[in-house]
């Protein structure tokens, strides 16, 4: 049996990574660069790279001390792979994180060999950047309110994300964190790392975009996102100090005014079971899912 060599998420090849990820033709924030990057070091992920795929190892899981692998979906041209005669399907036989299109693939090639459950935590929401941007309807009424009591209230200004907003922006970021009491919370110091780790390496990473407010010469807000494919932004980081009433209706709004332009869909990741996170998610009324689901492929008979 072959095996898969895995080594640690390098810049090095995240060129060569994006190119694999854009013939995958999916919308999921999982496998963004950004994300993986990001949290390379929290989740303990690696990659394995085969001819056709690359393939993404996750040994451990946020505040646990107990080291727990697990496969995630393959990524390159899903179309084009003998799924039947892969070696490498061999050595796991368990994958997290499989978007419904690869799930399709697998259960048409690999026949009687599958076994999906629903992942419903790790759903991506997919939203249409126009009916965001616009925010018509009595649908959005209450989230235009929210936008035009803060355009009324605050003397403000937008500005897109560049290298040079950086510092500013994580200068609100540990100032966020200490609001939020991160040190008592593993998930929030987590996420922290990662925003940090992504955003130190803004140049880096030429598929990022983003959007900062500034009231007083201080940011209030920020979004961080990334160029998914060509019709889909995902949102990976959205911060604001709620002290200003409706910020993050307002920089959600403001970003998809200045960049979602050229987008038709903005994804705004997964909710991960929390139900206080779905109901917000839900209530900016999403237009489809990104469905994922863990797999189990049963040995060949």
């Amino acid at each position: 049996m072959k095996e898969l060599v895995f080594e640690p998420i390098s810049l090095e090849r995240k060129d060569e990574y994006m190119e694999r990820l854009a013939l995958s033709k999916t919308k999921s924030s999982d496998f963004s660069f950004t994300n993986i990057w990001g949290w390379a070091d929290e989740y303990s992920l690696e990659w394995a790279w085969t001819p056709n795929l690359v393939w993404i190892r996750q040994s451990s899981t946020a505040g646990s001390e107990i080291p727990v692998v697990r496969y995630w979906a393959p990524v390159g041209n899903w179309d084009n792979v003998d799924w039947a005669n892969c070696p490498y399907m061999k050595q796991a036989r368990t994958f997290h994180r499989v978007p419904e299109r690869l799930l399709e693939i697998w259960n048409e090639k690999l026949e009687g060999r599958v076994s999906a459950t629903e992942d419903r935590g790790q759903w991506d929401y997919i939203y249409d950047v126009q009916e965001l941007a616009d925010l018509k309807g009595k649908k959005f009424h209450k989230k235009k309110n929210l936008v035009n009591q803060f355009k009324k209230n605050y003397t403000y200004s937008y500005e897109p994300m560049t290298a040079d907003c950086v510092e500013a922006v994580l200068e609100m970021q540990e100032e966020w964190c200490m609001w939020r009491e991160c040190e008592d919370s593993q998930s929030l110091l987590a996420e922290n790392d990662a925003i940090r780790r992504v955003l130190e390496q803004w140049d880096e990473i030429p598929s990022l975009i983003g959007g900062s407010i500034q009231v007083d010469g201080k940011v209030i807000a920020y979004t961080v996102a990334e160029a998914i494919n060509g019709d889909t932004v995902v949102i990976h980081f959205e911060k604001g100090k709620t002290d200003y009433k409706g910020i993050y209706q307002a920089i959600n709004n403001f970003f998809l005014n200045d960049e979602g332009g050229r987008f038709v869909h903005v994804n705004r990741e997964q909710d991960l079971d929390d139900e206080g996170l779905r109901k917000a998610k839900m209530s900016y009324n999403p237009v489809d899912f990104v469905k994922k689901f863990v797999v189990e492929l049963a040995e060949e008979q």
